[in-house]
């Protein structure tokens, strides 16, 4: 087993369930301490390349994510795997994909829809899921 974030480390948010995942925006440098071992990277182009694991989810600025059924299925996978890894989800600015999308990774651990955009507002970033179509989104993940 691989040690998971430091709770009090830079953008970790700490689900209910104790999985802890790393958001943050590419825009930025990489923060201090260990590296991903997995990271799910919203991106309307292909990221560049990372010493770890990687998936790219097509997912352009301030929209949703081009295949809702791959989002999905990208989504259950970085929520699985933080439950024993460094898992980081990011987009450009680490604000409005990578808060829709902690807000689906909050939904798969329990919280209700109508209340993880709510949750990640108040454990991540308050200005997390920045358009009523993230919103929306939140509310109808499978």
């Amino acid at each position: 087993m691989i040690a998971t974030w430091d709770p009090e480390a830079t953008g970790v948010l700490r689900l209910p369930s104790g999985r802890l995942v790393r958001g943050r925006g590419l825009r930025r440098p990489l923060p201090p301490g260990p590296a991903p071992v997995f990271g799910l990277y919203l991106l309307g182009h292909e990221p560049p390349a990372v010493a770890w694991e990687s998936r790219w989810l097509r997912w352009p600025d301030f929209r949703l994510p081009s295949d809702r059924a791959a989002a999905a299925g990208a989504l259950r996978e970085a929520w699985e795997r933080a439950g024993s890894e460094r898992v980081e989800v990011a987009c450009g600015g680490g604000i409005g994909r990578t808060g829709t999308a902690l807000a689906c990774l909050a939904v798969l651990d329990g919280v209700p829809r109508g209340e993880a955009v709510a949750y990640v507002r108040e454990h991540y970033a308050r200005r997390a899921v920045e358009t009523p179509w993230q919103r929306r989104f939140v509310t109808r993940f499978p």
